[in-house]
């Protein structure tokens, strides 16, 4: 992905011309102007619109709260119809409109050719986006929502050591930055956690037919088979899984936590086990700020659409609260918006954020619940009962 990212990055420039670091983000009214580049349309549209919804949910509950200091937030809105080019000719329309700072897509492949963007124009950029390669090495003006890829992956070896489960097959998608930087962070921390890969199936998302990689792990000692994997690719390889011969459980990552993933699978998703934010599985916690701060945003989602938010809503809200408690604590100079960031500790329904000089992430493996599907349903295991626990009493 990154190949094609400086082309990008260039063509915007070419199109922008330099650009100063000031903008206040001042509409005429005296509003605060925050851009949104959002997959609203192709294949990432049902993930990006859970994560519109609450967007829109967080600032409609800002603004109707008195705003910010008194000033209300106006949200421009842009889809990047699943296209990286799309995002570039938005940032550059963002930039003139000297927007406060971006929330960026929940397409990885977006987020990584806006990034440095972002960055040569020192706009404040929250990412809605997991791919590692955003914040790893830290990029200035980038903070991702989502806990990233390889945390995902750290949060699955740690469960697997609690369980003795020490020989796993991965099948991940080649051509997805989520997936590809997921499958390196864990092959980079597997032997930390005593986890050998003894299979590993590279796959396209244009993959329809996952018999030859069950044919491969079925010839090897897997005691587990686990996917990387984002959009119809992963309802595609969930639903052939039971017809695969295969009888060792399933395991995927916070991608299918949610119905979007669930309604497709149908009776093929029980038993499977899916990774997901703390904030989706919060009717589990034990009441307190965590608690709160999940319940502020899940019940009126789930009065508004009749449904419990899903993963990618999580991140959406998380994203607007984020940069306007950096927006309450600096105004709206891009540059102190970006200092307050950096030294952020907040709680949202994702968990408890940390940001700091060495870590744009935020989130930690701890804030990751292992679920497993129970009548149609994400339910934690014990194991992540006790941990989530633990995490929602630190909080406090």
């Amino acid at each position: 992905m990154r190949r094609f990212v400086p082309f990008l990055a260039a063509a915007a420039l070419a199109l922008a011309g330099c650009g100063g670091s000031g903008g206040s983000g001042d509409s005429g009214d005296g509003a605060i102007k925050i851009g949104f580049i959002e997959s609203l349309t192709g294949n990432y549209a049902p993930l990006g619109g859970e994560a519109k919804k609450t967007v829109d949910l967080a600032v409609e509950q800002i603004n109707a709260a008195g705003g910010i200091k008194g000033r209300r937030i106006e949200l421009i809105t842009l889809d990047d119809r699943t296209a990286p080019d799309q995002g570039v000719l938005h940032f550059n329309r963002l930039r003139t409109e000297k927007v406060t700072a971006i929330i960026g897509s929940t397409f990885s492949n977006v987020g990584l050719a806006v990034e440095p963007l972002a960055e040569r124009e020192k706009i404040p950029y929250i990412s809605l986006a997991p791919a590692d390669e955003q914040v790893d090495p830290i990029r200035r003006y980038t903070f991702v929502v989502p806990a990233i890829s390889s945390t995902y992956a750290e949060a699955m070896l740690q469960y697997w050591q609690a369980h003795k489960i020490t020989r796993v097959a991965v099948a991940y998608d080649t051509k997805s930055a989520y997936s590809k930087a997921g499958f390196a962070g864990m092959k980079r921390l597997a032997p930390k956690y005593g986890v050998q890969i003894v299979r590993e199936e590279p796959y396209e998302t244009t993959a329809s037919d996952f018999s030859p990689i069950f044919t491969h792990v079925r010839g090897s000692d897997a005691q587990a088979m686990m996917a990387w994997a984002s959009g119809a690719p992963g309802v595609t390889l969930a639903k052939q899984y039971p017809n695969s011969g295969l009888r060792l459980p399933l395991y995927m990552t916070g991608s299918q936590a949610s119905k979007l993933w669930l309604e497709p699978v149908g009776p093929a998703a029980e038993g499977v086990y899916v990774q997901s934010a703390i904030g989706v599985v919060g009717e589990y916690l034990p009441d307190g700020k965590l608690k709160s701060a999940i319940k502020e945003m899940a019940d009126p989602f789930r009065q508004k659409y009749g449904y419990d938010a899903p993963q990618f809503a999580q991140d959406g809200y998380s994203g607007v609260r984020l940069l306007a408690a950096a927006i309450e604590k600096a105004g709206t100079d891009r540059e102190r918006i970006r200092d307050a960031l950096e030294t952020m500790t907040l709680v949202t329904p994702a968990g408890k954020y940390t940001y700091s000089a060495t870590d744009h992430s935020g989130l930690r493996a701890t804030d990751i619940s292992m679920n497993q599907v129970k009548d149609g349903r994400l339910v934690p295991t014990d194991w992540s009962k006790r941990r989530l626990a633990e995490t929602a009493r630190a909080v406090g």
